[in-house]
């Protein structure tokens, strides 16, 4: 393995180079297969020191040669080293309530897609009509909070979507369970975060970076 140093970087500073989102797809994958042959997965021993700090990270599972959903799950803030988050987000992926569970005869038709998140940070502009301003479309992701309600979506929805900031605050709120214009609520609490996005091309292939700041992958 190639020696690297990765330092703890301020908010909204890239977190993974190309290397490292390729060995993070990686262990989702087998963190996956796993769990779907045994139901039970381990993190990997022999981890750079850099999968020791705690990040926030989502895993998503999509359909292949489609794009249609199949599992996605994380941990939003960082609260546990990276590679324990990893693992613990592909286990679930697998099991996304939304969905059947994966089965190992699926495990050949999907890709897997990892986020890397930024620590999310409150839009404080003091009125809720000016939120879209705050947000750009292919590099935020968002989070509401109201009460025990809560809902996410990663930076990649809204663009390969192509929705406007308003639309991405609707469709925000519906996450949460929410009327798509409580956004404007009192109370309402939004954040937002980056993600650096690494997927595999096609089940089981190589891994790039995924960028759709210009709208879609």
């Amino acid at each position: 393995m190639r020696n690297r140093v990765l330092l703890s970087p301020p908010p909204y500073c890239l977190l993974m180079d190309d290397y490292y989102g390729g060995m993070l797809v990686r262990i989702a994958r087998k963190a996956v297969e796993n769990y779907v042959r045994t139901g039970s997965s381990v993190a990997p021993k022999g981890c750079p020191a850099a999968f020791s700090e705690k990040r926030g990270v989502f895993v998503t599972i999509c359909k292949y040669p489609g794009k249609e959903l199949r599992g996605c799950i994380g941990h939003p803030e960082a609260t546990h080293p990276l590679i324990e988050a990893l693992v613990n987000s592909a286990m679930y992926a697998a099991r996304d309530p939304r969905f059947p569970p994966l089965n190992a005869a699926e495990l050949g038709r999907v890709r897997i897609e990892v986020s890397v998140l930024t620590e999310p940070k409150l839009i404080d502009s003091g009125n809720p009509d000016r939120y879209p301003e705050e947000i750009e479309i292919g590099k935020d992701g968002l989070i509401i909070e109201k009460g025990k309600m809560r809902g996410l979506l990663l930076p990649q929805v809204a663009a390969e979507l192509n929705w406007d900031q308003e639309t991405f605050l609707g469709h925000l709120c519906i996450k949460a369970n929410l009327t798509p214009d409580q956004w404007h609520a009192k109370g309402v609490r939004i954040y937002k975060f980056q993600a650096e996005i690494f997927a595999e091309e096609y089940p089981n292939g190589p891994v790039k970076r995924v960028d759709v700041s210009g709208g879609g992958k």
